[in-house]
């Protein structure tokens, strides 16, 4: 079955420095039926004013994920690490044991697009640590692996996650009882499965998937489709 996580359903908070999206329950919005999906806690499509950001704030036991869209995030942390992200680049960090950080919008000018994506750990008090990437521009690019296969990024849980970019149409796949979620990151297309008829998704939009192996994926004519498929246990 696939279920759709319409954008226009997210619970939306406009804090004027912060203009966020939230997928799953997440700080003031709360709705029983969205607590996160499988191993996927927290999926945040965040927009931050010029010279604005998340001042010094600490995490424990999470694996986050942050992509992004357009502009450059500062970040600082415990560990030691003064570092730029800019727009294309993933970035992960295991908060493990604990850490803090910050993250700001490096810009004086321009707004900053990013998202913010936890995912549960397997492994709880590890080590924290933080990695960044700038991934090729492949039609299909492995980010996320357990064992940072394919010059993947290292993530403590057993999920993948690939980009998809460019493409007219793909099929997905995961073994029987795993699950997949899908997030769109730009432009329309269609999606499809043996037990769900096809319907249209685009830019923000989710889809999660269980029951069933295999969905498949049409994109629209000329249009710059890029997806992020998670796939879960």
């Amino acid at each position: 079955m696939l279920i759709l996580r319409s954008k226009n359903d997210r619970g939306h908070f406009n804090h004027g420095w912060l203009d966020t999206y939230h997928s799953f329950s997440f700080a003031g919005y709360y709705d029983r039926r969205f607590m996160g999906f499988s191993s996927l806690r927290v999926i945040n499509e965040d927009r931050v004013a010029p010279a604005q950001g998340f001042g010094t704030h600490s995490h424990s036991d999470m694996e986050i994920l942050t992509y992004v869209l357009h502009g450059t995030i500062a970040h600082s942390d415990s560990m030691g690490n003064e570092e730029r992200v800019p727009s294309g680049e993933f970035q992960i960090m295991s908060a493990g044991s604990g850490i803090t950080h910050s993250e700001f919008n490096a810009s004086d000018t321009h707004e900053l697009h990013f998202y913010q994506i936890w995912i549960i750990p397997n492994e709880l008090g590890i080590q924290p640590r933080y990695t960044q990437k700038a991934f090729s521009d492949s039609k299909k690019t492995l980010i996320l692996s357990p064992n940072a296969e394919n010059g993947s990024l290292k993530v403590y849980q057993d999920m993948k996650l690939w980009r998809y970019r460019d493409f007219e149409h793909e099929s997905f796949s995961v073994q029987d009882g795993r699950r997949a979620y899908i997030q769109v990151i730009n432009g329309a297309l269609e999606i499809s499965s043996q037990h769900t008829n096809p319907f249209n998704i685009s830019a923000s939009d989710g889809v999660m998937m269980s029951g069933e192996n295999t969905f498949n994926l049409k994109a629209n004519n000329n249009d710059k489709v890029e997806i992020l498929i998670f796939d879960l246990p």
